[in-house]
């Protein structure tokens, strides 16, 4: 539970929430030993300068500081060092992990209750909350009675809200894994202090705005909107699992700031309503407000003396105005004055959010250890290696695959021989000179085109008598057709169609065997004149007279 503001002009009592305690820990050693291990005793020895930081922003986190701007900073910093840490020293019960780090803190509401943990989400955790609640310190300390000092208040209480916000989304739900935690850090508390937070954020704009002279309707707006704060924080606190961790004191404290503020809220807008001349809804928003606050007092038991005497004012002023507008509308006026259960919401204005941290908390430029590999990077890299292993080995059996291919083929086209002799051998090997006197022997390039007439003559030969045997079959069948219509059935012979299906089917065969080959041999033809300049060198004699610059001269 918190002191009241120090400003005597700052009637509202607002709440700052202690810090967490923790108890002394070795962090140097066991991660100078991690380093030594992991990479070197060289890297531990550059890092010295690095370990001695950790160590000593551990070592002023364990004791009270002088002013909460310094600690604030401490806290900033050293949870900046944790996400760095983490990501670079596996700190857990694991026999291979950093294993002789334990973290104990305390809670904050239940002192007697602490965490142990081995591992840092339970130190980030805390780190969070006890920044959400340095930050709520700076806001109470702040001087109220200016106009700077209520803004100031305001900034400092949504920082507070962020940093809670921040515990809720980032670290609650790690560092509560596990029998060892307490509820302090837990998503429900991280929720429930954020909403009150905020409360008080708005509330230091409501005292602003009261302080300007701001109009009733825009005062009475935004101490809804703080009322509706305190009604969210209310209804946390009043529910499992916090319902049974917090003081009592706490939870009358938040449930009386929500009934004053929506009673003020009532108050202003009645005065608002008074100047429309709207005296029924005034009434009847008077009234409204009055009960609420009956109900309120109700739960005063170890309430602040301050914020008793603010209700009672409150309520005072109240009765006053509600007295006023009777008389009004009883005189003048005579409206009728509606139940309170048919008026629509009061409506609400939000000028406070949380503050974001996620630029204030970012380590991403944190030079601290930046030498060290992270784990998970190493663990990425040790994967990508494998990967870039397994695709060198694919990719290396596919060449020696393709190789023995491409040797198998060319074995069968001589090429290696050929390209032996082209690379600097001046002599033509030996098989490939017997090919070549082969050649010659035959007539060579002229010889070859003797064979290619001998060709052109033998099909159209062949074509010839194919033709001629066609003929014959097509007589054959007339001469059939012919006798059997003259003689009828006497014509005993079978049909000629029948006799000569054989035949016909052969001819068919021999006709497209000499349609492929004339089709072949034009493919030769064309292939012997286009080459036909590079085989005149085939008929040069001697053979071992064709050399490297012979060959080139004919390509």
């Amino acid at each position: 539970m918190a002191a009241p503001a120090t400003s005597a002009a700052a009637a509202n009592v607002m709440l700052a929430i202690h810090e967490k305690k923790t108890v002394a820990v070795e962090i140097y050693r066991p991660l100078r030993q991690y380093i030594a291990y992991t990479y070197s005793e060289r890297e531990a020895q550059n890092l010295e300068d690095d370990l001695e930081s950790v160590k000593q922003m551990r070592a002023n986190l364990e004791r009270p500081s002088d002013t909460p701007d310094v600690r604030r900073d401490l806290l900033q910093s050293y949870y900046k060092a944790l996400c760095v840490m983490e990501s670079r020293f596996p700190i857990s019960p694991d026999k291979d992990h950093i294993n002789t780090i334990t973290f104990i803190w305390y809670d904050a509401f239940k002192p007697k209750h602490k965490a142990s943990q081995q591992n840092i989400h339970l130190e980030k955790a805390a780190v969070l909350f006890n920044l959400g609640a340095v930050h709520s310190q700076v806001a109470l300390s702040a001087d109220r009675s200016s106009g700077s000092g209520r803004v100031q208040a305001s900034h400092s209480f949504m920082a507070s809200a962020g940093a809670f916000a921040f515990l809720r989304d980032n670290a609650s739900m790690k560092a509560s894994i596990g029998q060892s935690t307490t509820l302090d850090i837990s998503v429900e508390c991280a929720g429930m202090l954020e909403r009150l937070m905020l409360a008080q954020a708005q509330e230091c704009v409501f005292e602003k705005v009261i302080a300007e002279g701001k109009s009733a309707g825009l005062c009475a707006k935004i101490a809804r909107q703080v009322a509706l704060y305190y009604e969210e924080a209310f209804a946390a606190l009043n529910a499992a699992p916090l319902n049974q961790h917090f003081d009592r004191t706490w939870i009358s404290h938040v449930q009386v700031k929500a009934a004053q503020l929506y009673a003020e809220a009532c108050y202003r807008y009645g005065l608002e309503m008074h100047e429309k001349e709207e005296i029924a809804e005034e009434i009847a928003r008077l009234k409204n407000g009055i009960s609420t606050l009956a109900d309120a007092k109700k739960s005063m038991k170890g309430v602040a003396p301050q914020l008793v005497d603010a209700v009672t004012r409150l309520e005072t002023n109240l009765n006053r105005n509600l007295e006023i507008a009777t008389k009004e509308n009883d005189r003048v006026y005579l409206m009728r004055v509606p139940a309170a259960n048919t008026l629509p919401p009061l409506q609400a204005a939000s000028l406070v959010k949380s503050t974001p941290m996620n630029d204030i908390l970012d380590a991403s430029k944190e030079k601290m250890f930046s030498s060290l590999v992270p784990d998970n990077s190493a663990k990425a890299l040790s994967r990508y290696t494998e990967m870039v292993d397994d695709v060198i080995r694919t990719q290396a059996e596919k060449l020696q695959q393709g190789s023995e291919i491409t040797r198998v083929k060319l074995k069968e086209m001589d090429l290696p021989d050929s390209i032996l002799a082209l690379e600097g051998n001046f002599t033509l090997p030996r098989d490939l000179k017997e090919d070549v006197e082969a050649v010659q022997i035959s007539g060579g390039p002229s010889g070859l085109e003797v064979e290619l007439q001998q060709l052109r003559d033998l099909r159209r030969v062949n074509q010839e008598l194919l033709v001629q045997t066609e003929e014959l079959l097509q007589q054959e069948a007339r001469e059939d057709a012919q006798f059997r219509s003259q003689f009828g059935t006497r014509w005993t012979r079978p049909q000629s169609s029948t006799l000569t299906k054989n035949l016909q089917d052969r001819l068919s065969r021999f006709a497209g065997n000499l349609k492929q080959a004339a089709d072949s041999d034009a493919r030769i033809e064309r292939s012997v004149k286009d080459h036909s300049a590079l085989m005149s060198i085939l008929d040069r004699r001697p053979v071992v007279s064709l050399s490297l610059s012979t060959l080139h001269a004919y390509a």
